[in-house]
């Protein structure tokens, strides 16, 4: 019987934690995961070579680490839902029903007409695809007739 070992790795190990709490739907992405983790490790080891710190070589190590990864389209579906419909989805629906609205259509229509860069979140489209979403999510709940929490008959 041969089992085979999964390398430990620091970064792997810090990518697949960040991945699942911000982007859950790369987490089956190994390539993508062991590609970055080593990029990072590289990075790491070349700036200890050229002298930087230790905590300086973990930042710049971070930085490979996380590129491209700092808006989600995760965090925002769970930010309009728990802001937006906080009495209709009480917690933990909204971490539930994201990863469903993820693969919606309808959802990835609205994400695909803008240009998601780390830095979106504090660009003016930011709110458009906030709006948006919102929208998308309440004709969904409507055309669907899907189940919401009636706040007015919870005790």
């Amino acid at each position: 019987m041969t089992t085979t070992k999964k390398e430990l790795s620091y970064f792997r190990l810090k990518l697949e934690t960040y991945l699942s709490e911000h982007f859950p739907e790369m987490l089956s992405d190994k390539s993508f995961i062991m590609v970055r983790a080593d990029e990072s490790l590289t990075a790491y080891c070349d700036a200890v070579a050229q002298g930087f710190s230790y905590p300086e070589a973990e930042t710049m190590a971070s930085e490979v680490l996380y590129q491209g990864l700092h808006f989600s389209k995760y965090d925002t579906l769970v930010s309009v839902l728990e802001n937006e419909f906080e009495k209709e989805l009480p917690s933990p629906l909204p971490e539930r029903l994201t990863p469903m609205l993820l693969k919606n259509k309808a959802v990835q229509s609205v994400f695909d007409k803008y240009e998601l860069t780390d830095d979106f979140g504090v660009t003016p489209e930011y709110e458009k695809l906030y709006t948006e979403l919102t929208g998308t999510i309440v004709l969904l709940i409507e055309i669907n007739d899907l189940p919401t929490v009636d706040s007015e008959n919870m005790t």
